[in-house]
């Protein structure tokens, strides 16, 4: 199976357009005229398959959100400026809220197989950065605000004509880039890739050596996914996902391995795969509508409120935008300047979350890249989403069953989907440097400072700048230009905040 190069795909795997006698093929029910599933050449079947499997990979957002943004007492949460603090517990409940919500409207409306859940970036950048000089519900403020400027900028038509200025060559470095950082994700998450004490900044496993048994799990799931999807084995990703989950009981059930500490490196991230106390609980919605909106403005000052919200806003911006371009290409729905189907109604939807995820203290939600496992599973359409939107509701109630796949498990799914979308690598054209440099920034930078914004924004200033030095400066669309200066701006936001005295 294939998730990139759909004119490759036979039989089972399908091709992007089913075609008999040149005509489109035929729905079969409401669902399939709905969603256009028979028209994107795929079936319920995978639908059904590919959203679980994104279920099972974005799961883990469920359980970190909450490690992230909250607590269960004052003493071991992220406290604000004025002392307060967010409930682990409440946190959880409306991350699943929010994600199953959001991804059920992204997938009736956008129809495409896109998961949306709190942004890793923006949930950190709160917990690390803004909560020390505002409180959560006005940093929760600053977040809505974000995702009303996102929204406006979709519904303008803003946004689509930034995304379509983007050279064909960079989107498709975007989707390498995003292939390269989602495995070097796994990679990180299951302990095959550790940082050093001292030399490079990482090293294979523990001093060159693979020490932990959840690592080598890691390593029988990714063999095992790997040769089930070269075999083109219907469900491949989500039988490893699950056989793998089974075997890390086992191995658990064993030998007691517990989860990962400073007294334990060698446990399992994140989630240890065990099932104990209750399986269902009512969840805590009391977060919902918990936010300040101009608060931090009062606080801090209209020029210190508006540098966060600026950053809040490239950041979500470009990392969504960056996401759907690779998302799209893998899905095998993308044109070839790079455009999607109902563009314009998934960047709106996507604003939307951003305002969700404030508005119930979540933090903003976004598509996620680790959609791109449900796609190699076959997903296509919209359906997929719903799929695993209604799986995310359930999560509230259902956090035990969640937490049972380990983060080694997920991993091996990223590292195996990562490979998958290195192949859109062929789309660029090396010969001419004048785009494999900026192509090579754009890859190399989303893996090594973790964010898909500053490849893209390393990318846009070396094209706009190389392309503009070099005489080739009409080929710069304008738009790019003006968000070429957005990201210096943003690059340089730390000497700004200084100068300023923010």
């Amino acid at each position: 199976m294939t998730i990139l190069d759909p004119a490759e795909m036979h039989t089972e795997t399908g091709p992007a357009q089913h075609t008999t006698g040149g005509k489109p093929p035929v729905p079969h029910s409401f669902l399939d005229k709905f969603f256009q599933i028979s028209q994107r050449g795929s079936t319920l079947a995978r639908e059904f398959r590919g959203g679980l499997v994104t279920f099972f990979t974005m799961a883990y957002i469920v359980i970190l959100n909450p490690l992230i943004l909250g607590g269960f007492s004052a003493q071991n949460a992220p406290t604000d400026v004025a002392g307060g603090w967010l409930s682990a517990a409440q946190v959880g409940a409306v991350t699943g809220l929010t994600a199953g919500v959001m991804t059920i409207i992204f997938g009736l409306i956008a129809n495409l197989p896109f998961g949306l859940a709190a942004g890793l970036g923006i949930n950190s950048f709160l917990a690390v950065a803004v909560i020390h000089e505002v409180t959560w519900p006005e940093a929760m403020g600053l977040v809505v605000i974000n995702g009303i400027l996102i929204v406006l900028f979709g519904v303008t038509g803003a946004r689509t004509a930034i995304f379509k200025a983007v050279p064909k060559e960079l989107k498709a470095a975007i989707t390498v880039g995003i292939g390269l950082f989602i495995a070097f994700i796994g990679f990180v998450d299951s302990g095959f890739v550790r940082p050093t004490a001292g030399g490079p900044p990482v090293q294979l496993g523990n001093g060159g050596s693979i020490t932990s048994i959840p690592t080598l799990v890691f390593i029988i799931g990714l063999l095992a996914m790997g040769i089930l999807v070269a075999r083109k084995i219907q469900g491949g990703l989500l039988i490893g996902i699950v056989a793998t989950t089974v075997l890390a009981a086992v191995v658990e059930a064993v030998f007691r391995i517990g989860p990962s500490s400073a007294s334990n490196p060698g446990g399992w991230h994140l989630n240890t795969p065990v099932l104990s106390g209750q399986l269902v609980s009512a969840p805590d919605l009391s977060l919902v509508g918990h936010f300040d909106l101009f608060g931090s403005f009062a606080r801090i000052g209209g020029l210190a409120a508006t540098m966060l919200v600026f950053t809040l806003v490239f950041t979500n911006f470009f990392d969504a935008m960056g996401t759907m371009t690779g998302l799209a290409k893998s899905a095998g729905v993308a044109h070839k300047d790079g455009t999607f189907p109902r563009l314009k109604s998934a960047f709106i939807v996507e604003g939307f979350g951003a305002v969700a995820g404030g508005a119930t203290s979540g933090s903003s939600n976004t598509v996620y890249i680790d959609s791109a496992a449900g796609i190699g599973e076959g997903a296509r359409t919209g359906l997929a989403s719903v799929v695993t939107g209604v799986l995310f509701l359930g999560s509230m109630f259902f956090t035990p069953l969640t937490s049972v796949v380990p983060l080694e498990v997920a991993a091996a799914a990223l590292v195996v989907v990562g490979a998958m979308m290195m192949a859109q690598i062929r789309e660029i054209k090396f010969t001419k440097f004048s785009i494999a440099l900026p192509a090579f920034l754009t890859i190399v930078t989303m893996p090594l400072t973790y964010s898909i914004a500053n490849g893209i924004g390393v990318g846009f200033i070396s094209f706009a700048v190389i392309s503009g030095a070099s005489g080739r400066a009409r080929k710069v669309h304008p738009l790019m230009w003006v968000v070429t200066a957005g990201f210096i701006i943003y690059f340089a936001r730390g000497p700004i905040n200084a100068l300023m005295g923010i």
